[in-house]
C-alpha cells in the first residue's frame, strides 16, 4: 500500500501546552481552612476516594462483568477497538500472519454491529489479501502499522469532517507512532510521513491508545514503556498534544506493583463521565506460563492512575485456552449497549455490566455510612444509580461544610430509597429541590443497608 501525505487543516498555531491533568486542583476552590471540590453537575462514580472523607461500615466494592454467550462469527483479533458512532458500533482489530511485531503480512480488519453483540464483516474490496479482495481489511501490505492500529472518534469541538476519526500506530523498530485520520472510519491516510511520537527509549509494541480529553482540553496518548521504580517492567507512559502532531515529552505513570507487568492500558474517557478515565490493562505473568488477566484502574488526568482495586477485574476463567499468553486483551472502550447495560470485549467474548457499574459503595446487612469531603455543585435535583435488597435502603443527608444537617435535608427527613434504578431522584419530606444549595459548600452523608450505590450527580436543568 502507498501512503499519501495529507494536508492537514488543523495544525495548531501554538506548540503543545503540556496538560498536567486535574489532580483535582482545577476542581477546587479555597473555603476557610480547606479546599472545596467543585463537581458542578458532573456524574461521580464510586471508583476512587476523591470525595470520601469518612467511611464506616461500608466499602468500595469492585463489580464483576458478566460474560455473554459467544455469537457466531464473533471477531477475535488482538488489540481491538470498539467505537459507538451514533447507532453504529465499529470494531477494529488485527489479523494476518506475523513472525514478528510489524510483519508486513499483518492486516487491520473492520467490523460493524447494530446492537454491539452481533457483528458483520463488510466486503470492502480495498486490498488483495491471499488472492482476494472479498474481505474487511482496511490496512495491509505495510510494515509496522497494522500491528497495533488503534483509532478513536475525535470529540474535539473543532474537528474537521475529513479528520473525524484519528489513530496512532507503529512500533519502535519502525521509528515510533504515526498519526492517521479518516472521514468515514474505513479509508485512512497518514497525516505526515514521519512519526509523531518517536524515541528509542520506548517499545510501542502494544496497543497505544489516544483520545481527545474534554476535561484536560488536549489530546492524550497512553503507550507502553519498560522502566519503573520497581525495575524493568512493562508499564505505561503518557504524552499530550494540542494538534495531534506535536507531542509533549512523555511522562511515566508507574501504576505497577512490584513485579507486575502491565501489557496494555485500554485507557479511555468513560462515556457518561468523561472527566474519569477507565483503564482495563492486561496483567502479564511471565513466571506463570505467560498467563494474563485484566485489571481495573482509573485516572482523572495527569500522569497518575488510581489503584483502589488490586484484584483482577476479569479472570481467565474455566477455559484452559484463556490461561495462555495474549488470551486476555480487553478492547479499547466500554460502550453502552442499552439504557441499563454497557459492554466490554475480550477477544471474541462480550462482557456486560450495569450502567456505571464498575464499582459501588456497598453495604451488607448491617447499616454503614459515608461522609463526603466538602464540595459544591450546580443543579436542582440529586440523582443516584443504586440497588437495594427488599429489606435494604439508601438514605442521604445534606450537611453544611462543618457537618451540620441542613434544615429540610436532614437524615430523618429523607424518604428512604428502596429498589433498583439507574436514575432515581432523591427526595426529602419537603420535596426534591436542592437548588437553594447550588453553589454552596456542602457534604453528603450516606446511610446504606444491604445496598449498592454506583453513581450520583446533581442534575442541571439547563443541561437536560
Amino acid at each position: 500500500m502507498t501512503w499519501v501525505p495529507m494536508r492537514h487543516a488543523f495544525v495548531a498555531s501554538v506548540l503543545v501546552a503540556v496538560c498536567s491533568g486535574p489532580d483535582t486542583s482545577h476542581w477546587t476552590r479555597q473555603a476557610g481552612a480547606g479546599d472545596v471540590i467543585d463537581i458542578g453537575s458532573r456524574r461521580e462514580l464510586f471508583i476512587d476516594r476523591l470525595l470520601i472523607d469518612k467511611l464506616d461500615g461500608l466499602q468500595l466494592k469492585l463489580q464483576q462483568p458478566t460474560p455473554t454467550t459467544v455469537t457466531p462469527n464473533a471477531p477475535r483479533g488482538h488489540y481491538a477497538t470498539v467505537i459507538k458512532d451514533g447507532a453504529l458500533f465499529r470494531r477494529y482489530d488485527r489479523g494476518g500472519v506475523a513472525d514478528f511485531d510489524g510483519d508486513a503480512r499483518e492486516t487491520t480488519h473492520y467490523w460493524e454491529s447494530r446492537d454491539g453483540a452481533h457483528w458483520t464483516s463488510p466486503q470492502l474490496g480495498l486490498f488483495d489479501v491471499g488472492g482476494s479482495r472479498q474481505n474487511n481489511v482496511i490496512i495491509a501490505h505495510t510494515k509496522w502499522i497494522a500491528h497495533n492500529f488503534s483509532p478513536f472518534l475525535d470529540q474535539h469541538p473543532n474537528a474537521k469532517q475529513q479528520h473525524r476519526f484519528k489513530a496512532l500506530a507503529g512500533v519502535h523498530k519502525g521509528g515510533g507512532l504515526f498519526a492517521f485520520s479518516s472521514a468515514d472510519g474505513v479509508h485512512w491516510k497518514k497525516l505526515q510521513e514521519t512519526p509523531v511520537i518517536a524515541s528509542r527509549d520506548f517499545a510501542f509494541d502494544s496497543q497505544n491508545v489516544s483520545f481527545w480529553s474534554p476535561s484536560e482540553q488536549c489530546y492524550v496518548c497512553y503507550f507502553r514503556t519498560w522502566k519503573t521504580p520497581h525495575g524493568n517492567l512493562r508499564t505505561i507512559s503518557r504524552t499530550v498534544s494540542q494538534d495531534f502532531l506535536k507531542w509533549s515529552k512523555p511522562v511515566a505513570t508507574n501504576p505497577n506493583r512490584p513485579g507486575e507487568h502491565l501489557y496494555t492500558s485500554g485507557t479511555h474517557p468513560y462515556f457518561r463521565a468523561n472527566h474519569i478515565y477507565i483503564a482495563l490493562p492486561t496483567r502479564f505473568l511471565p513466571d506463570r506460563g505467560s498467563s494474563t488477566d485484566i485489571l481495573f484502574m482509573t485516572s482523572r488526568g495527569g500522569a497518575r492512575y488510581d489503584r483502589e482495586f488490586l484484584q483482577a477485574f476479569i479472570r481467565p476463567g474455566l477455559d484452559p485456552g484463556k490461561w495462555g499468553n495474549r488470551s486476555n486483551y480487553a478492547a479499547l472502550n466500554v460502550v453502552p449497549t442499552g439504557v441499563e447495560e454497557m459492554s466490554l470485549y475480550v477477544r471474541e467474548r462480550r462482557y456486560v455490566l450495569r450502567t456505571d457499574g464498575f464499582a459501588s459503595l456497598h453495604a451488607d446487612a448491617q447499616p454503614g455510612e459515608l461522609t463526603t469531603k466538602p464540595f459544591c455543585f450546580r443543579g436542582k435535583q440529586l440523582e443516584i444509580n443504586y440497588s437495594t435488597s427488599a429489606a435494604g435502603s439508601v438514605r442521604i443527608e445534606i450537611q453544611d461544610s462543618e457537618g451540620r444537617p441542613v434544615p429540610g435535608y436532614a437524615l430523618d427527613e429523607c424518604l428512604p430509597l428502596v429498589g433498583d434504578s439507574i436514575q432515581r431522584i432523591v427526595g426529602w419530606k419537603q420535596g426534591s429541590d436542592v437548588s437553594p444549595l447550588s453553589g454552596k459548600t456542602v457534604r453528603l452523608r450516606w446511610i446504606l443497608t444491604d445496598a449498592d450505590v454506583f453513581s450520583f450527580r446533581f442534575q442541571d436543568p439547563l443541561a437536560n
